[in-house]
This record gives structure tokens, C-alpha cells and sequence, in this order.
């Protein structure tokens, strides 16, 4: 048996980068040109041009690269095992109570090194 593994071939990435680039830079210019225009229609313009550079981003190495990432990204966050209501709830209310805690010391800690440095200087 031969296995033969196909790889993918990347042709003309700078040119795809260099035709996005001029995308995004055309939206750019044509939304501050036709400013006068209602802003539904700059922004579904804007949505159209964003789509196809999306579309063009991956068609590149880099653009697959950030596809395969986030699908990655979404099959872990289905294994997180997310906290009941409780667990929530009483997380919530201690580091409340922490951050007051905290917030009482570093006020007292401020009063007494004012009060010390008043003493100090006259």
C-alpha cells in the first residue's frame, strides 16, 4: 500500500493580501467619498466588501491557519464543563466580599500614611 498525502497548494498569497488590502482601503475611502449617503447603504457596502475579503483571506495559508484555529477554539469550548447557578452565584459573592474587603484596607493603609506624612512635614 502507498499512502500519498495531498498538500494543499497556497499559489499567489502576497497577491491575494495585496488584493484584500486594496479591498479594505477602497471600503475605507468609498465610505468617507459617499458620506452624504444614507448609512444603511455605506454600511450593507461595507458588509458586501468585508465578506468577499473574508472570502479571499481564506483562500490563503495564514486565512486557513486562523479557520482551523477557531474551529479548534469552538470544539474546546464545547468540553468546558460550565458552573450551576449556585456555583455562580456564591463565586460572585466572595470575590464581592474580597474586593470590599480590600478596598476597607487600602482605604485604611491611605488614612493612616496621610495622617503619618500630615505628622511628618507639619
Amino acid at each position: 500500500m502507498s499512502a500519498t498525502t495531498e498538500e494543499k497548494q497556497y499559489r499567489l498569497d502576497s497577491l491575494k493580501w495585496l488584493v484584500i488590502a486594496m479591498l479594505v482601503a477602497g471600503a475605507v475611502y468609498g465610505n468617507y467619498y459617499f458620506s452624504a449617503e444614507s448609512l444603511l447603504y455605506r454600511v450593507l457596502a461595507l458588509l458586501v466588501v468585508a465578506l468577499g475579503a473574508g472570502f479571499l483571506a481564506v483562500q490563503t495559508r495564514k486565512g486557513e491557519g486562523f479557520v482551523t484555529l477557531l474551529r479548534g477554539a469552538y470544539t474546546e469550548s464545547r468540553r468546558v464543563v460550565w458552573p450551576t447557578r449556585q456555583e455562580r452565584n456564591q463565586t460572585t459573592l466572595m470575590v464581592v466580599a474580597v474586593v470590599l474587603v480590600m478596598s476597607l484596607v487600602l482605604w485604611g493603609l491611605d488614612t493612616l500614611f496621610g495622617w503619618l506624612a500630615s505628622i511628618v512635614i507639619g
